[in-house]
């Protein structure tokens, strides 16, 4: 199992010189996120600062832009990076599509597969030199003149990942993409009984078998060396599931456990900006569920024991502040699986 971090910084700065410490540490993967920055500068400087790790975005909102937009930024990642860049690509939600980003929403999963398979097309027309003639439902790309192409990429194409949590998006990811990225609000029961047979449905489908598809999950942690510290972390974590939990796209996970009424109310405590409250909502049995609880010898057995043979790569979603270092303790560990 290959393990992924995220980089963050004070400032862009920063990236570089954290990037090298990260990929000293033994990391396989550094991961970007598009919350309060972009998620394509910051990999930018990792590249230059690094050699081996691979770049992540986890994740970029794909329908933010077209597939040209990001086709560009991707394949330019790609080369900097020497091969090392990995696209992993989300929907996020209708309201923020619609009033964050002002562009236009339908059909997520439709429009998801047809995405990715422009994105295909794109690469095809500047590395193999195909006309570009790229006709769907929801985007249209036939015009490339040599004078905005840019040359065949010596390094190919970059993957693609595709963060799921529903069925039908999940089956897009088995189809079309190098991977999928599981959501942190999952269960290993959801993950066995739901997400896996959605991405054999979808890999069924593109003609393809398990071998060329990873899976990739950000998972719940709650770890410390001290009373306080796994205090902290168990609030932290509570209050993330219970902000996930508020999702009505999410409820599915919910309902699978029988707790399918509580995401209602965490919606409307979540209107009223109550996000205290709402971590409260998370008794001990429902942050079990969602989260290895473990202290950092303990963790990397746990996740193990979960998902061994399932996740292919694993990042630890920790949504306090811990130290990067911590988690050294669990990395060889888990690429023994």
């Amino acid at each position: 199992m290959k393990v992924d971090t995220g980089v963050m910084a004070p400032s862009l700065a920063d990236i570089g010189p954290k990037a090298r410490e990260l990929e000293q540490l033994g990391y396989d993967g550094l991961l970007t996120a598009e919350t309060g920055h972009d998620a394509f500068l910051p990999l930018v400087l990792a590249a230059e600062h690094t050699e081996r790790i691979e770049l992540a975005t986890g994740i970029a909102v794909a329908f933010a832009r077209t597939p040209m937009v990001l086709a560009y930024t991707a394949n330019d990642l790609q080369q900097m990076s020497k091969g090392r860049f990995v696209l992993g690509l989300g929907s996020q939600i209708k309201p923020h599509i619609e009033k964050r980003f002002s562009m236009p929403w339908s059909h997520p999963a439709r429009r998801m597969r047809e995405y990715i398979l422009a994105l295909r097309a794109i690469w095809s027309a500047w590395n193999e030199q195909t006309p570009l003639k790229f006709e769907g439902e929801f985007y249209r790309h036939t015009l490339m003149t040599p004078f905005f192409a840019p040359p065949p990429n010596q390094f190919g194409a970059p993957k693609v990942f595709l963060a799921a949590v529903g069925e039908k998006m999940t089956e897009v990811a088995g189809e079309v993409a190098d991977g999928v990225i599981i959501h942190g609000f999952t269960t290993e029961r959801y993950v066995k009984e739901v997400t896996m047979p959605a991405i054999e449905r979808g890999l069924l489908a593109s003609g393809r078998d398990r071998s060329s598809f990873q899976v990739s999950g950000p998972l719940f942690v709650v770890t410390g060396t001290t009373d306080d510290e796994v205090a902290t972390a168990t609030q932290g974590v509570k209050q993330q599931i219970a902000f996930y939990g508020s999702t009505p796209a999410y409820r599915g996970v919910l309902e699978l456990h029988g707790w399918g009424d509580l995401q209602p109310e965490l919606n409307g405590l979540s209107k009223q900006g109550r996000w205290v409250e709402m971590g409260e909502l998370i008794d001990d049995e429902i942050l079990h569920t969602f989260a290895v609880v473990a202290g950092p010898e303990g963790v990397g057995a746990e996740l193990k024991r979960r998902y061994g043979g399932i996740v292919d790569r694993c990042s630890f979603y920790a949504p306090y502040r811990t130290d990067p270092e911590r988690w050294t303790r669990v990395i060889d560990d888990l690429k023994s699986v």
